[in-house]
């Protein structure tokens, strides 16, 4: 597939409170969050030129860089306005959202308490990655290798960048073995989350979903769950070893880019794409879409 390269792409980036030509919104190699991943970030989608549950991600993206130790220099109402102003001046509608923040290259050692911080958001089109019925055959999981860190030994409240290395090596084992995606387990080898959605199952009408207390409680997660409570399905939050698998009948998985994809495999264990994992389809494809709201 041809993708033309992030960095040579035509547009505008809001970049430390002024709005540049794509091409102009550069760093330094000696970049901190470059050497040593002080970084922060968030995905966001605009559906219908609005971002679905802006301020929450605004208010994530501070809690996240205050948990590695830095201040976003804008307000959250700043930050908001910023994500709307650059969709606005690339002429987009429907979007990825992507705010970032990161120490500069005042200071290039492990301490950096002087460095600069600087905050870019970039937007691009990233269509919803399947329609409903490519969604109801379901994706296939490998069973990743590497694991979610002990929230002891890792900031797992924050979505920061480090986080996300072990994600990318599982993600590109998996797909090398021609899976989509990989299922993490955590440190306890439980089901944890996949490379960058939450996961969660069905059983005899009833979701399960692993505890989020070593990876992101995504906001999507969160979402769906409201939205399952919404219908009277019953949630249960807990943790899931691997040996269940087999015992369940949906899985989906959720996030800012997966939106609500079902599951059809992971490694050995077999799912069968149905009436719940519809429902959360259709019922979050209505909850993003402005116009189904204000309706």
């Amino acid at each position: 597939m041809s993708v033309i390269p992030f960095d040579q792409r035509e547009g505008y980036i809001w970049f430390n409170g002024q709005i540049v030509p794509w091409a102009d919104a550069k760093l330094h190699v000696l970049t901190h969050g470059l050497h040593y991943g002080s970084s922060v970030f968030e995905g966001e989608r605009a559906y219908g030129g609005v971002i679905f549950k802006s301020t929450e991600h605004s208010q994530r993206f501070h809690r996240s860089a205050e948990i590695l130790d830095f201040k976003i220099p804008y307000s959250v109402a700043e930050i908001d306005a910023a994500k709307a102003e650059i969709i606005a001046r690339n002429g987009l509608v429907n979007c990825y959202v992507r705010p970032v923040a990161w120490r500069g290259s005042e200071m290039m050692a492990v301490a950096a308490q002087h460095s600069k911080i600087h905050v870019a958001i970039a937007v691009w089109e990233w269509p919803s990655m399947f329609d409903v019925a490519q969604k109801m055959r379901g994706i296939r999981l490998d069973i990743a290798e590497w694991r979610r860190p002990d929230p002891r030994t890792a900031p797992h409240d924050a979505k920061a960048a480090g986080l996300y290395m072990i994600a990318t090596l599982s993600k590109h084992a998996a797909e090398r073995k021609g899976y989509a995606d990989a299922l993490m387990l955590d440190w306890q080898g439980r089901v944890a989350e996949c490379t960058g959605a939450n996961v969660l199952f069905t059983k005899g009408g009833v979701i399960h979903t692993p505890t989020a207390d070593c990876f992101l409680d995504g906001i999507t997660r969160r979402t769906v769950i409201d939205l399952a409570k919404r219908r009277g399905i019953e949630v249960v939050e807990r943790r899931i070893m691997p040996d269940e698998l087999a015992s369940f009948e949906e899985c989906f998985i959720v996030g800012t880019a997966a939106e609500v994809s079902p599951v059809s495999e992971i490694g050995p264990y077999r799912f069968t794409p149905g009436a719940i994992s519809r429902q959360l389809i259709e019922d979050y494809t209505a909850e993003v879409n402005p116009k189904a709201k204000a309706a």
